[in-house]
C-alpha cells in the first residue's frame, strides 16, 4: 500500500529526470560513454575503451574551447579555463576517466544551472496578459488594435481595457490605472482629458476619441522601456569567474614546476585535475538549484544566480509604495458622522447603499461594516450615478453615498476636504449632509521593521519612487521611516532616478506593468508578484515576491565588518542565532499612484 501511495510521485520525478536528461545531450552523452567505455572494460577491450572515451573527452574540451573563445572576444571569461585545459593534459597523458569526470562535471554545472533559470522563468511567465488587442469601434464594429488610427471613435465596455491612448469625448469617467501608475483608486477623468492604454474602465461605457496608434501609446511604451532597460545593463560577472585568470596561471605555473622538477609530464596533469575547480563549478549551481528550492518555499523566487551576489552588496534601495510598502487597497481608516450621529449608523446606511456598487472603496466599506459586525439593513431602487456614487432607499430615507459633488448636488452644500490625503466617501440622507468616511491606502505593519533591517544590513540610502501625489506620498514614507520620496513619477522617470541613484548596487522592489522598466534598470529588481503582474516579475531578471503565498520571506545578510551583530550568508549571526524574519507579505489586490496633476476618482 505504501508503495502504491509513492507511484505516482516516483514516477514524476523519474520523468523530470529524463526530460531533463534529453534536454541537455551532452550531459546524458557523458554518461552514456562512461558506460560504454566500463562496458569495453570488463569484456577485455582497453584500447577501445581508452580511444572512445579521449575522442569524446577532446570532443567535450573542444566545444567548450570555441565558447570560451567568443567569450573572450567579447571580453568575459570564467572559471570553465582550468577545466579544459585539464582534459587536454589528461587525455594527453593517458588518464582518460579523469578527463571524463572532469566534462561530467563541467557539462553537469552548466546544466543545473540552466534548469535552475528555466523553472524561474516557468514560474513567472513573461505574457502580458493585460495587452489591449481587440477595440470597438463606435459603430459597433470590433477590429484589431492595431488597426486603429489617430482620430478613430472607440467605445469602451464597462470593465474593458482601453485600447489605445485617447481622449474621452464625452461625460465622465471612473478608470483603474493601476497596471500603469499603481494607483489603487479609480482615477476621475472629465470630457477632453486624456485617457491612457491599458486603463481599466469602470462600470459605465465610455466614448474615447484616439490619440495614438497601438504601438505608441502608453502600455506599448512602458513594454518598450523595459525592453531597452534590460538590453543596456551589463552583465554581472559573478565571483568565481572573477578570480578565474589569476587562479588558472597559478595553477598552470604549480603543475609546469611539478613536471620539471619531476620529469613526469603525468604530474603536470595531476596537479591539474587537482587544481581544475570541479566543486565550485558544480556546487554553485547545485547550491543554486536548492537555494532557490527553498527560497519558493517561502515564497520567494529568484531568477538569476548573480542576483544572489549583487543583493548582498546593495547600498540603496528604492521601492515602490503601493502594494509594497502598503496593502494596495484601501482600508476605512475613519467614520465621522456630522452633528454628533452614530458612527455605526452611518456605516450602515453606506454599507446597505454600497452593496449595489462595483467600486474599490464600496468594497472597502462593505467589508468594514462586516468586520466590525455592524448589521446592515436593505436597500432598494438603487441607481448608480456613473464615476460618482450611488443613491438608494434605506429604512424609508434616501441616502446618496459617493463622491464630494454627488453629495453637493443632494445637499446643496460643500463637502468637507481630507487634510492627511485620505480619500473620502461622503454620505447624505434625505438631502441633509451626514458625514463622511476616511480610507487610506496603510502601511503594512512590517514595513518600518523591514526598512529598519535593510539599514542594519548595509543599505545606505532607503528611497521611495511613485507615481502617487507628493501628500500621500510622504504621508506613508513618514510611517515607515523613509525621508527620501520621489513622488509624481511616470515610469522613464523612475528608471532616471535608478540609473543616477548612488552608492550602487541599487535594490529596486515594485510590482505592476508600470514598474517593470524600472525593475528592469536597477542592479538587482525585486518584484512583488501576488497582485499577478507578470511583466514586472519577467523583467526583474533577479528576485520574485510571491506575496499570495504569504510565507515568510528571510533576510540575508552578508558578512561584513563594522556592523552588529555579522551574519554569515546562510543568515546566521555571529553568535549562532537565526535571525528575526520580516516579510512584505500580506495580500492585497489592487496597485497603486497617480501621475502629478491626477487624483483619485472623487469616488475618494
Amino acid at each position: 500500500m505504501l508503495y502504491k501511495t509513492r507511484e505516482p510521485a516516483y514516477e514524476r520525478v523519474m520523468g523530470r529526470f529524463w526530460r531533463a536528461l534529453l534536454d541537455h545531450p551532452v550531459v546524458l552523452a557523458t554518461l552514456a560513454t562512461g558506460l560504454v567505455g566500463g562496458a569495453l572494460h570488463l569484456v577485455g577491450q582497453p584500447f577501445a575503451a581508452r580511444v572512445l572515451v579521449s575522442a569524446f573527452a577532446v570532443l567535450v574540451a573542444l566545444q567548450q574551447a570555441r565558447g570560451m573563445v567568443e567569450d573572450l572576444r567579447s571580453g568575459s571569461y570564467g572559471i570553465d579555463l582550468l577545466a579544459v585545459t585539464a582534459i587536454g593534459s589528461t587525455v594527453a597523458v593517458g588518464e582518460y576517466w579523469a578527463a571524463l569526470v572532469v566534462c561530467l562535471m563541467l557539462t553537469g554545472g552548466e546544466a543545473l544551472e540552466e534548469l535552475a533559470e528555466r523553472r524561474a522563468r516557468r514560474e513567472l511567465t513573461s505574457l502580458l496578459e493585460r495587452a489591449p488587442r481587440r477595440a470597438h469601434l463606435a459603430s459597433g464594429e470590433e477590429v484589431d488594435v492595431e488597426t486603429v488610427e489617430v482620430g478613430d471613435h472607440l467605445l469602451v465596455r464597462p470593465f474593458e481595457t482601453v485600447p489605445v491612448d485617447g481622449v474621452l469625448v464625452a461625460g465622465s469617467a471612473s478608470l483603474d490605472e493601476s497596471s500603469l501608475t499603481g494607483e489603487s483608486l479609480p482615477v476621475h477623468v472629465e470630457a477632453g482629458e486624456a485617457v491612457l492604454s491599458g486603463a481599466v474602465n469602470g462600470g459605465a461605457a465610455i466614448e474615447v476619441r484616439a490619440t495614438a496608434r497601438a504601438a505608441d501609446s502608453q502600455y506599448q511604451r512602458i513594454v518598450r522601456l523595459a525592453v531597452q532597460a534590460q538590453e543596456s545593463k551589463a552583465p554581472f560577472v559573478r565571483l568565481a569567474d572573477r578570480v578565474a585568470v589569476p587562479f588558472t596561471l597559478l595553477a598552470l605555473g604549480i603543475a609546469g614546476a611539478a613536471w620539471a622538477l619531476s620529469g613526469d609530464p603525468t604530474r603536470f596533469a595531476e596537479v591539474l585535475v587537482v587544481a581544475t575547480p570541479c566543486p565550485l563549478i558544480i556546487a554553485a549551481p547545485v547550491a543554486f538549484l536548492g537555494g532557490m528550492s527553498r527560497a519558493a518555499r517561502g515564497g520567494v523566487i529568484v531568477k538569476h544566480s548573480g542576483a544572489l551576489e549583487q543583493l548582498s552588496r546593495a547600498r540603496t534601495a528604492a521601492l515602490d509604495k503601493t502594494g509594497t510598502l502598503t496593502f494596495g487597497t484601501p482600508r476605512v481608516t475613519g467614520v465621522h458622522p456630522a452633528g454628533g450621529a452614530d458612527p455605526e449608523h452611518l456605516l450602515a446606511l453606506a454599507a446597505a447603499v454600497e452593496r449595489f456598487s462595483t467600486h474599490p472603496l464600496a468594497r472597502a466599506l462593505v467589508e468594514r461594516a462586516v468586520a466590525d459586525g455592524v448589521p446592515v439593513p436593505d436597500a432598494f431602487d438603487a441607481a448608480e450615478v456613473p464615476a460618482r456614487g450611488v443613491r438608494a432607499q434605506v429604512d424609508g430615507v434616501e441616502v446618496a453615498v459617493g463622491s464630494a459633488r454627488l453629495v453637493e448636488e443632494v445637499t446643496g452644500r460643500a463637502a468637507p476636504v481630507p487634510a492627511n490625503g485620505a480619500s473620502v466617501v461622503h454620505v447624505a440622507v434625505d438631502g441633509r449632509y451626514a458625514g463622511h468616511l476616511a480610507l487610506t491606502d496603510v502601511p503594512r505593519p512590517e514595513a518600518r521593521a523591514t526598512i529598519d533591517a535593510l539599514r542594519r544590513a548595509g543599505v545606505r540610502s532607503v528611497m521611495v519612487l511613485t507615481g502617487d501625489g507628493a501628500r500621500v506620498a510622504r504621508h506613508v514614507a513618514a510611517q515607515v521611516g523613509i525621508d527620501d520620496v520621489r513622488a509624481d513619477l511616470l515610469p522613464q522617470d523612475k528608471v532616471d532616478a535608478v540609473r543616477a541613484a548612488r552608492p550602487r548596487p541599487v535594490l529596486m522592489v515594485g510590482d505592476g506593468v508600470n514598474d517593470a522598466p524600472v525593475l528592469a534598470a536597477a542592479d538587482v529588481g525585486v518584484a512583488m508578484g501576488a497582485r499577478g503582474a507578470r511583466r514586472a516579475a519577467h523583467d526583474a531578471r533577479r528576485v520574485a515576491v510571491d506575496l499570495d503565498r504569504r510565507r515568510d520571506v528571510r533576510r540575508a545578510h552578508a558578512r561584513r565588518g563594522g556592523r552588529s551583530p555579522p551574519r554569515d550568508r546562510r543568515g546566521v549571526d555571529a553568535g549562532g542565532r537565526r535571525p528575526r524574519v520580516h516579510r512584505l507579505g500580506a495580500p492585497r489586490a489592487a496597485p497603486g499612484p497617480g501621475r502629478a496633476g491626477r487624483g483619485a476618482a472623487p469616488r475618494g
